[in-house]
């Protein structure tokens, strides 16, 4: 099949993603299509700028394996997969990428190359949460090269480089032949479009080029803006013309959820829960006006702090989610009520911590079960003194109240399910 043929199946698998899959295929014609050289790009591979192949891999294709492997790749730019590594070792992130993508495209009903990785476990997950999941040593091979990132430093030993911080020595040094090094070329934005929305082959480098140079961060943040406005407006189209499927529906909703670390938003409510009744003290007369106006107040807030034990959250989360608990609550008045339930509320709890108390968690907690949010707020409802807001820490797979209650309720989630009332703040 000689480079025509090739371009002729690509182009035939992106517009039969337009048609039936308008949401993806919006978002693959971002992608410019580039042929690459064979020796350091295997199959196919991004740099959220250009979509780079290997024709010998793309003869070997189905049609139908096609549009999957223009889907991932135009997903792993869509999701910002090149803007959220951070201090992540790079295979191991690249490999929970795949394992975080893969199951949506086949939900969607696309069919994948032989030899794609899915693993049922990580379905609905993040690739921050499969991340930790995986194994140092996991040397598994992604379908394709994610060409945006600097090549992980071998000596690295497979740790985080937020615990190796002088690996950056290594930025300098050239990649390793096997060909996955990882970057960008600063094109511009749809520089291969004919005008009219569709692409053209980017001959320029023929197949003899070097892999592009990585992102930095400007680059990267500018991308991702980019990309999440795409996104907005692909999925926007999709729906009005009735083709957004129910599994990119949802992804999208999930992607639009605010972004601001989770630590942040416990702070924020917190902090307005203990300034929200006013004040008619009389002030001191001496500068003035004698007048009484009401003022915010901080008085000393009730906490009730709900633990899911059924096994969904580790020890580990529950106490560093109640490290943060207490962080904000030196800087409040706060009465901290802790409560471990699994169908019911384990022996031994609830726990009472007054404000000048650190809240702790005992060495072993009895649990496991079931999970049942219910005796919580049974509980709750039956002081003489109701809480000003319940933190329930949970992945949110049990029974929930059939109503919210009237005083406000957080649940910090792990994983991807969803609550019926109060704020829903994600956990990852």
């Amino acid at each position: 099949m000689d480079s025509h043929q090739i371009q002729q199946k690509i182009a035939a698998a992106r517009t039969k993603l337009i048609l039936d899959k308008p949401f993806l295929g919006a978002l693959v014609l971002r992608l410019p299509l580039q042929e690459a050289n064979p020796e350091w790009c295997k199959t196919t591979g991004t740099d959220a700028r250009k979509f780079y192949y290997n024709p010998e891999y793309i003869e070997a294709l189905r049609p139908i394996e096609m549009q999957f492997v223009l889907a991932h790749e135009a997903l792993h730019c869509a999701l910002s997969h090149f803007a959220r590594k951070e201090h992540r070792v790079k295979h191991r992130w690249d490999l929970a990428c795949d394992y975080a993508i893969n199951p949506i495209l086949l939900a969607d009903g696309l069919t994948p190359p032989p030899n794609v990785m899915v693993l049922k476990q990580y379905e609905g997950m993040s690739a921050e949460e499969i991340y930790p999941l995986l194994s140092d040593n996991d040397h598994s091979e992604t379908m394709d090269q994610h060409l945006y990132d600097k090549q992980d430093n071998p000596n690295e030993g497979g740790q985080d480089q937020q615990e190796n911080p002088l690996d950056e020595q290594n930025e300098n040094k050239p990649p390793p032949k096997k060909g996955k090094s990882h970057g960008n070329q600063k094109d511009p934005d749809n520089n291969n479009s004919n005008g009219s929305g569709e692409q053209q082959f980017d001959e320029s480098a023929g197949g003899n080029t070097a892999p592009p140079p990585p992102l930095n961060q400007a680059e990267a943040e500018e991308l991702s803006i980019q990309w999440q406005q795409r996104m907005a407006g692909a999925a926007q189209q999709a729906e009005q013309a009735g083709k957004l499927s129910g599994v990119m529906k949802r992804l999208v909703e999930t992607l639009r959820q605010p972004r601001l670390p989770w630590r942040a938003l416990l702070a924020r409510y917190m902090t307005a829960i203990a300034r929200d009744d006013y004040s008619y003290t009389r002030p001191s007369t001496r500068r003035g006006d004698p007048a009484i106006f009401p003022t915010l107040k901080s008085d000393e807030v009730n906490v009730v702090v709900g633990l899911d034990v059924s096994g969904s959250v580790s020890d580990k989360e529950l106490n560093n989610c109640l490290a943060e608990i207490n962080a904000i609550k030196g800087q409040m008045r706060a009465q901290i009520t802790l409560i471990a339930c699994d169908s019911e509320i384990v022996e031994g709890f609830p726990c009472l911590f007054e404000p000048w108390e650190e809240a702790t968690l005992p060495e072993e907690i009895a649990g496991g079960g079931t999970t049942d949010f219910r005796p919580v707020f049974n509980w709750a409802e039956q002081q003489d003194k109701q809480p000003d807001i319940v933190i329930y820490f949970t992945d949110t797979q049990g029974d929930f109240p059939a109503y919210a209650p009237s005083y406000q309720v957080i649940w910090l989630v792990k994983g991807k399910g969803q609550v019926p009332w109060g704020q829903r703040i994600q956990l990852n």
